[in-house]
C-alpha cells in the first residue's frame, strides 16, 4: 500500500518533474535532450540482454568507471547499458565510454517507467551505484528476476535517518537487493538495519580510479609556466566561494586562486567572483588574483596545477565533495568540518597526515596558506596521499566478484 501511494504521488508531480528538467536545460542544454527516455521510451529495436550500471551524476560516473568496463569485458555477449540522472553524469559517461556503451536517462520511478525500461533493455544484472534506491524500479527487478547491486554503498547517519522515517517504502527496497557492498563497516551497519540482507564491506571505488596523465601533465606544465602559488578551492557548493575567498588575506601579489564550482549550471554565477576564466583566458594574467576554473572533467588538471586543495562542499553542511582525487594527485588537502558523505575516506586522510581538517572556512583559508611556503609538508602530505589510495585499491575486483555471485544466483538451474 505504502508503495501505491508513492506511485500515486510520483504520477502527480511528473509534470513538475519535467517542467523542472526543461528549466535547468537552460544552463545545461543536455538535460532538454531525449526526454522520452524519462519516461521509459528508448528509441531503436531491443538487441542484446544488456548490463545495465546506473550513476546518478559526475562523482558516480567516475567512480563506477572501472567496475563498468570491467563487467563488460566480464559479459561480452551483453549490452553494456549506463544510465544516469543528470547532464554533467550523462557527459561524462559520453566521455569516459562514449561508441562502447548504450548511454540513457535513468526514468523516473513510476511503474510504467520502470516496466518499459525493463522490457526494453531485459538486463541480466542491474548495479546502483551510492545511494539510489528506486522503490518501483527495484520491485520490478525483483518480479522480473534481475538480481540488483548496490556497489560502492554509502550511507551516511543522515540518510539513515531518512529512510527510517519511511521505512514502510525503504525496507522492501532495501531487503530486495541481491548484494550490497558497502564502502565501510559504518556503512554496511546501516544498510543492514535498513533491510539490506547480502551486505559485505568492499571499499571505496573511487581508490580505484585511473588518473588522466595526460591531464596531469598539462596540470604541471601550466603551473610551470604560472610561476606563481596556486590554492585550488575545488567543488565548491552554494554560497562557499563567497565565504572561503572572503578568509583572504589582502593580495601578495602573487598567490592564484583557482576556483571550480562543483555543478557547471553555476559557472556564471561564480564568474562574477573572479578576474579569469580558463575557457576564455587559459593562462591567468599576472594581476589576476582569482581564476575561475569553468571546464568540466578536469580535475586532474587542477590538481596537478594546485599546491593546496580545500574541498567544497564541506563549509555549507553538505556533506562535502571528493578528497580521494586530490590524494591521489599528491595535492595536500584541507576539508571543512562537515564530511559526512566521504567520512570513511576523510578520517583515513586525515589519519595517514594527507589532509587537515577545519573548524569553518576562516580556519581553512588560514591552514592552507601556512602549508603554501612550507614546500617540505606539503611534499610529505602529498606523499601520504598517494600511499594511502595505494593501499586502499582492489575495491573494484571485490565489487566484480559480488555481481557475479548475484548472476549466478538467479540464473535459472
Amino acid at each position: 500500500m505504502r508503495r501505491s501511494l508513492y506511485s500515486l504521488l510520483l504520477y502527480a508531480l511528473l509534470p513538475l518533474a519535467l517542467a523542472r528538467v526543461w528549466w535547468r536545460g537552460r544552463r545545461e542544454p543536455g538535460y532538454r535532450r531525449h526526454l522520452a527516455e524519462r519516461l521509459g521510451r528508448y528509441e531503436g529495436a531491443p538487441g542484446r540482454p544488456a548490463i545495465w550500471l546506473h550513476a546518478v551524476s559526475l562523482g558516480e560516473a567516475r567512480a563506477s568507471a572501472g567496475l563498468a568496463r570491467a563487467l563488460a569485458a566480464a559479459h561480452p555477449e551483453c549490452e553494456l547499458l549506463l544510465t544516469c540522472t543528470t547532464a554533467a553524469g550523462r557527459a561524462a559517461l559520453e566521455e569516459l565510454h562514449g561508441g562502447t556503451a548504450r548511454i540513457a536517462w535513468l526514468p523516473y520511478d513510476t511503474p510504467g517507467a520502470a516496466r518499459r525500461f525493463l522490457e526494453r533493455f531485459r538486463p541480466r544484472l542491474g548495479v546502483l551505484v551510492e545511494t539510489e534506491i528506486w522503490p518501483n524500479l527495484i520491485a520490478a527487478c525483483a518480479a522480473a528476476g534481475v538480481p540488483l547491486v548496490l556497489a560502492n554503498a554509502r550511507m551516511s547517519e543522515r540518510s539513515a535517518r531518512g529512510y527510517a522515517r519511511i521505512e514502510g517504502l525503504a525496507r522492501p527496497a532495501f531487503g530486495a537487493l541481491a548484494a550490497a557492498c558497502a564502502q565501510s563497516e559504518a556503512d554496511a551497519a546501516r544498510l543492514r538495519a535498513l533491510g539490506a540482507a547480502r551486505v559485505e564491506v568492499t571499499g571505496n571505488l573511487k581508490f580505484d580510479a585511473v588518473p588522466d596523465e595526460a591531464k596531469r601533465a598539462a596540470g604541471r606544465a601550466w603551473r610551470a609556466r604560472l610561476a606563481r602559488p596556486v590554492l585550488l578551492l575545488a567543488s565548491t557548493r552554494e554560497g562557499e566561494e563567497a565565504m572561503l575567498l572572503e578568509a583572504l588575506p589582502p593580495w601578495d601579489g602573487k598567490l592564484l586562486v583557482v576556483l571550480v564550482p562543483r555543478h557547471p549550471r553555476r559557472f556564471e554565477e561564480v564568474a562574477a567572483l573572479a578576474d579569469s576564466r580558463r575557457t576564455r583566458n587559459p593562462m591567468p594574467a599576472p594581476h589576476d588574483r582569482i581564476h575561475l576554473g569553468d571546464t568540466m572533467g578536469e580535475m586532474d588538471f587542477y590538481y596537478a596545477a594546485a599546491d593546496v586543495a580545500v574541498i567544497g562542499g564541506s563549509f555549507a553542511g553538505l556533506g562535502g565533495q571528493n578528497l580521494i582525487e586530490a590524494c591521489a594527485a599528491g595535492t595536500p588537502v584541507v576539508v571543512g568540518p562537515s564530511m559526512f558523505n566521504f567520512a570513511e575516506a576523510a578520517a583515513l586522510a586525515l589519519e595517514a597526515g594527507a589532509a587537515l581538517r577545519a573548524r569553518d572556512a576562516v580556519d581553512a583559508i588560514g591552514q592552507a596558506l601556512r602549508l603554501l611556503p612550507d614546500a617540505g609538508r606539503r611534499a610529505a602530505m602529498g606523499q601520504a596521499g598517494i600511499d594511502l589510495c595505494a593501499a586502499h585499491r582492489g575495491a573494484t575486483a571485490r565489487q566484480l566478484a559480488a555481481c557475479e555471485r548475484s548472476i549466478r544466483a538467479r540464473a535459472p538451474g
